[in-house]
């Protein structure tokens, strides 16, 4: 008979959580309902198969890091940057050791190479996976900022100026150049505002 999946079990339930836990960060913006961590995970993994599209890195593999970039904070929370300052991070690698603890050893293997290579910062799957992280945070201050959150604004700042790819740098710029709405207008054959 196969494996035991009972360890792959609890932690497609724990991932679950993700889907209400809450980016914390942008409650200093004044955001009373920010966006969870799947909601972040799942466009920033959009986000990451494009840029490595452009950017002629593997898509597939920059998507799949970008899926995993934040499942440790199903255990310890959005931990913003303030807080940051104050408490050490817990190290990403150590945390998904734990959670794939009791897997079957190949989704083990897998998984903490995938955390490893995210966290390194040197493949191009990774640096794409890792600008996506950065431009998604860009992209919902925008979006923010558009609903009324004006101190959205320095998230905004931050994040283009951590980018690394110029394909991120300049989606940013085209980002920032229009409003959340344009493409609504366009889809629907309407003219830009101010034409």
């Amino acid at each position: 008979m196969g494996e035991d999946l009972t360890a792959v079990a609890h932690f497609l339930f724990e991932a679950g959580t993700l889907k209400q836990a809450r980016r914390t960060g942008w409650w200093m913006a004044g955001v009373r309902d920010p966006e969870s961590v799947a909601e972040h995970a799942w466009r920033t993994s959009l986000l990451a198969s494009v840029i490595a599209t452009l950017e002629g890195a593997d898509p597939a593999r920059s998507a799949h890091l970008a899926v995993w970039h934040d499942s440790q904070e199903s255990r310890t929370g959005d931990v913003n940057h303030l807080a940051k300052k104050y408490a050490p991070s817990a190290d990403p690698e150590a945390v998904t050791a734990d959670q794939v603890a009791g897997m079957p050893e190949v989704l083990v293997r897998a998984v903490r190479a995938t955390v490893a290579e995210y966290e390194a910062k040197e493949t191009p799957e990774a640096i794409c996976a890792r600008d996506a992280d950065k431009l998604e945070c860009l992209l919902q201050g925008i979006e923010y900022r558009a609903q009324g959150y004006e101190a959205a604004q320095r998230w905004i700042d931050n994040s283009r100026g951590r980018l690394v790819t110029e394909t991120a740098k300049r989606l940013a710029d085209e980002l920032l150049s229009m409003g959340p709405l344009d493409w609504l207008r366009t889809a629907m054959g309407e003219k830009p505002k101010g034409e």
